[in-house]
């Protein structure tokens, strides 16, 4: 399975907003709890989103490859029909 540019991006945001709310916690800010807690789901929905890229582009793959190999055998049999 490969990572693409949205996962990274998204699970750092996620990162970065529980630090931010943790800061406002210790510093008793609701303002960036909450900050952080909205950069914490913004991360996790970038990061869905970067999965379910990665799954259409295996998916994909995986017909390619099967329409392909499905070709080559078709073709394997075109041309042994073609032999005496």
């Amino acid at each position: 399975m490969g990572i693409n540019k949205d996962q990274v991006e998204g699970r750092a945001k996620e990162v970065a907003g529980k630090v931010q709310e943790v800061a406002g916690k210790a510093v008793g800010s609701l303002s960036e709890q909450a900050k952080g807690l909205a950069n914490q789901v913004a991360g996790k929905v970038q990061a869905k989103f970067g999965d379910a890229k990665e799954t259409v582009k295996e998916n994909y793959q995986d017909e390619k490859a099967r329409q392909d190999e499905k070709a080559r055998q078709d073709a394997q049999r075109k041309d042994a029909d073609r032999r005496p």
